[in-house]
């Protein structure tokens, strides 16, 4: 059963094993697997996550998910899962960077 996603949320559905997962590049998120992978900018995390390294695609299972079983979907994990969790990962990073028009009101100065 595929878990229900808010794309405007930035949530991204990823299956891992047979897992459902929806996944969300939450601050709080990015900042835990930052400090669990020890990366020094954004860049180096976002290189690490798109580039299929075993560590980082597993800390951002655990650490991104936010609905759906992570710990089963980690224990599951098969290279073949490696492509999908790269691209979920992209996706869910690139919400951060789609400069919505919806958010370019809020960003306006206070005068």
């Amino acid at each position: 059963m595929a878990l229900e996603v808010n794309g405007a949320r930035g949530e991204v559905a990823l299956t891992v094993g047979g897992v459902d997962l929806v996944i969300a590049a939450t601050m709080a998120g990015l900042a835990a697997v930052s400090t669990r992978l020890e990366c020094k900018s954004l860049a180096d995390l976002f290189v690490r996550l798109s580039g299929v390294e075993a560590a980082a695609t597993m800390a951002a299972i655990e650490l991104l998910t936010i609905r759906g079983d992570k710990f089963a979907a980690v224990a599951a994990l098969k290279l073949k899962d490696f492509k999908a969790c790269a691209d979920a990962f992209a996706v869910a990073l690139s919400h951060h960077f789609d400069g919505e028009p919806k958010n370019d009101e809020a960003a306006k100065p206070a005068s």
